[in-house]
């Protein structure tokens, strides 16, 4: 069936509701208003305002009161309308979310979904705009994944929900507009697991998120140029699948690291470091990375754009590495 990103978000958050009494939704205009997004438009009328509830404007309190809830048995979808509004949550979620299972001892899990908003390229200024995935990446206690594609979307959340763990979904705000077939029975996805989305020989492009459709399109014009790129899409950035990625490098001998977080203490440049690490005498050409200009994300239309990963940088980072492999 034709469908929208934010349609099989909606979707999912429907399917689980129906399937759990425990799950509910909790956020800043998720209810009367529909969500900023419109993704829980139209939840309210179906499942009434105990089950989808509006918040005041209070990250901190909401996130708080999320894991409370998942403390006392409720499977609690908390949604943060973006990410830069997460900071002000970020004492819950590293210090309370993240820890209480080791602080316990193992008596007490968090089974606590988190969905937010990340990335650039709507002209939301810097206070919106800025990916920080990358951030909660570095936590131990959380499970950070990235659904790029409609089916991911759709499916990634039920599988949350049943981890006892707490789970945090980045959704990149160019991406609910997009739309494609989704199979009628699509159901749950595994987050263990990075997809390839593309094969390859000559380099592997390395991405996730808002940034897929962007290497897709440069892959298709590497292989105009003669170049054959394979496109693997992380999927889940904590825990890393070590294992598709030294599968795809392995297989190719260059790799370029796609991500729209700054490039200094990057999510890139941790893979960067576990491809080094794992498989430095199979590279044919050092380890190339496009990220986003280290500045805050600009809000002029020409100067947003140049300062995120594009087309003609990502091809150009991908000619490089085949070039110096000879």
């Amino acid at each position: 069936m034709k469908t929208s990103y934010r349609e099989a978000m909606r979707e999912a958050i429907r399917d689980a509701m129906r399937r759990d009494d425990r799950v509910f939704l909790m956020g800043e205009d998720v209810g009367h208003y529909g969500g900023c997004y419109a993704v829980s438009l139209g939840l309210l009328e179906e499942f009434g305002p105990d089950r989808i509830r509006d918040t005041p404007l209070s990250e901190s309190g909401f996130v708080g009161a999320g894991i409370g809830a998942a403390l006392g048995g409720m499977r609690p979808i908390v949604e943060i309308m973006t990410v830069n509004f997460s900071l002000l949550a970020l004492d819950q979620i590293v210090n309370n979310a993240a820890s209480l299972l080791h602080m316990s001892g193992g008596q007490f899990n968090v089974p606590l979904v988190i969905r937010m908003t990340t990335g650039a390229g709507r002209q939301l200024a810097a206070q919106h705009s800025h990916s920080l995935e990358g951030w909660y990446a570095h936590i131990p206690g959380l499970r950070i994944v990235a659904p790029a594609t409609l089916a991911d979307a759709r499916g990634m959340l039920w599988t949350a929900l049943e981890d006892p763990d707490p789970v945090l979904i980045f959704e990149h705000g160019t991406l609910y507009n997009a739309q494609g077939e989704l199979d009628d029975d699509a159901g749950p996805v595994d987050l263990d697991t990075a997809a390839g989305r593309r094969p390859g020989g000559d380099v592997s492009l390395i991405t996730y998120g808002g940034t897929l459709p962007t290497v897709l399109e440069a892959a298709e014009r590497l292989a105009a140029d003669g170049i054959d790129a394979e496109v693997l899409d992380l999927r889940t950035l904590r825990p890393l699948d070590d294992d598709a990625i030294t599968a795809t490098v392995a297989k190719t001998h260059r790799a370029v690291v796609v991500d729209e977080g700054w490039r200094s203490g990057s999510l890139s440049a941790e893979i960067s470091a576990r491809i080094t690490e794992r498989l430095f005498y199979d590279l044919d050409a050092p380890v190339g990375r496009v990220c986003s200009a280290e500045v805050p994300i600009p809000y002029a239309r020409h100067m947003e754009l140049a300062a995120l990963p594009s087309v003609d940088r990502i091809v150009a980072a991908a000619r490089e590495a085949v070039h110096a492999g000879g």
